[in-house]
This record gives C-alpha cells, structure tokens and sequence, in this order.
C-alpha cells in the first residue's frame, strides 16, 4: 500500500522551530543518496518503492503488537510521528549508509535525513519517542543521537514522561529494555568482560569488542549504580545454565549503552 500522506495537526504537527532545533543534532553531510519512501513499517523502518527495507541507524522504538499482543507504549504513536515526517518531504528522503550496510535480516542500515536536512532518527529521539542505540560498527553519530535524547529525557517527554528503566531483579522477559542496577560482580575471562548486576543479569562486552571500552573504567564499576540498554537474551533457552549464572544476559554493543551513576 503506498504511502497516505499523513496528517501534520493535532498532536503531531510540529513547528519550524522544532525541526530546525532538531537540526543541530546531527546536521546532514554534503551528499546522501536519494530514496523513495512507499511506506512506514514501524518507528524505526522505512520500506522503500525500490523493495527495500531501511533499518534506522541509532532509534530503537517501542514494538507494535504482532501475533495478538498489544502494542508497546508509544509504538503507535512512534509510527505516526515517522510518517507525518515522511510526508513533510513528499516521501522524499536521503540515506546515509552505515559501515555495516545490511542487518541479519537482509534490512538496510542507514541514517535518514528528510528534504529539509533533518536527521529523523535525531528528531525522533528528540521527542522521546525512542530509544537511541549504537551498535559497533555503525556508530558515527552516536554523541549527537546521543544528546537528541537526552533532551527529551530531561524534558521528559514520550518515553521519558515516566522512567522507563527497568530495575535488575525486574526483568522478566527478552528483548530490548533498559536496565539498572548496582554492580554486584565484574570478571574478565576468554568470553569478555562480564558484569553483574544485583545477582540478576550480567551485562557482556564480547571480546571484539573490548578496545571499544575503557577497560579501567570497567573492571572498577563493583558497587558503582549503572544503567545498560540493550537486548536481553534468556539464557535458560540456550541449552540451559550452568551453575552459578544468572538467568538474563545483556550484551552492551558501545560505550554509550552503559551509563554510572555519579
């Protein structure tokens, strides 16, 4: 189904001023490649009149409901928004290619910039209606990304309305979620670094990536309160647990997904 050009009133209209707000964050380079958009996916995915699917780089959004269950908080309201900002550019909209150009599961990896030089990843955070992510080795706008969200959590706006952050002993499930947590345990061995929150979920830095991270600042977090996101994995569905470990594992992908407390 093509692409209906999406209201711009109501609780979703949004001035110049905010759009050129959102600008700042992360400014588009000189050259994108041109793509149309026949539809909005999700959030975070754009499914484009070439028959390609484009993975937003750096916006993770609440999940629509699939399969009977209802949809996550926002996640309507994160689909809406992206199509009202397809529509403001006529379906028109510039990719940035991440270095890892593909997903596992064939998606396009890119930063979408619309007509008017808008990074809508950035503007989308900035209004709280994702989380921002980084996933090595397609963090080049990590530190804007970065600080589009952290407007809208200080102005706690979306997501940010209320804490959406998790507690250790809370989880309960897989998938993506924000995390925190006092560290109760930080090892290094041949698999990463492994670091344990509250005897509940361990967070991993995989060995490839670990000249990503600050290892001296790592191996002195025990007892300091943290906050992670990422994508949980329930390791009881792995062939099951060994002694001594805990349930919920969280791999941290860059530095940015882990955040002390002061």
């Amino acid at each position: 189904m093509l692409l209906k050009k999406a209201s711009l009133a109501g609780a979703f209209f949004v001035s110049a001023i905010w759009l050129s707000g959102a600008q700042a964050f992360c400014p588009a380079p000189g050259s994108l490649a041109p793509a149309q958009v026949q539809r909005v996916v999700d959030g975070d995915t754009l499914g484009l009149t070439d028959g390609r699917n484009v993975r937003m780089i750096g916006l993770n959004t609440p999940e629509l409901g699939k399969k009977g269950r209802a949809d996550e908080p926002f996640a309507v309201a994160a689909r809406k928004r992206l199509e009202a900002l397809v529509a403001a550019s006529a379906g028109r909209v510039g990719l940035l290619p991440g270095k890892e150009r593909k997903d596992r599961y064939g998606r396009t990896l890119a930063h979408v910039y619309g007509a008017d030089g808008v990074n809508l990843e950035a503007q989308m955070l900035a209004e709280g209606l994702g989380f921002q992510v980084a996933v090595a080795p397609n963090v080049e706008l990590a530190a804007c990304q970065q600080a589009a969200e952290q407007s809208a959590r200080q102005a706690r706006l979306g997501l940010w309305r209320q804490s959406p952050v998790i507690e250790a002993g809370q989880i309960r499930g897989s998938g993506f979620a924000v995390v925190g947590g006092v560290v109760s345990k930080v090892q290094r061995n041949g698999g990463g670094i492994w670091i344990e929150l509250q005897d509940s979920v361990v967070l991993r830095v995989a060995p490839n990536l670990l000249k990503r991270f600050d290892m001296s600042t790592l191996e002195q977090l025990q007892g300091r309160q943290v906050e992670a996101r990422g994508w949980v994995v329930d390791r009881s569905r792995r062939g099951g647990l060994k002694n001594g470990q805990v349930r919920w594992l969280l791999p941290l992908t860059d530095p940015v997904m882990l955040k002390t407390s002061p």
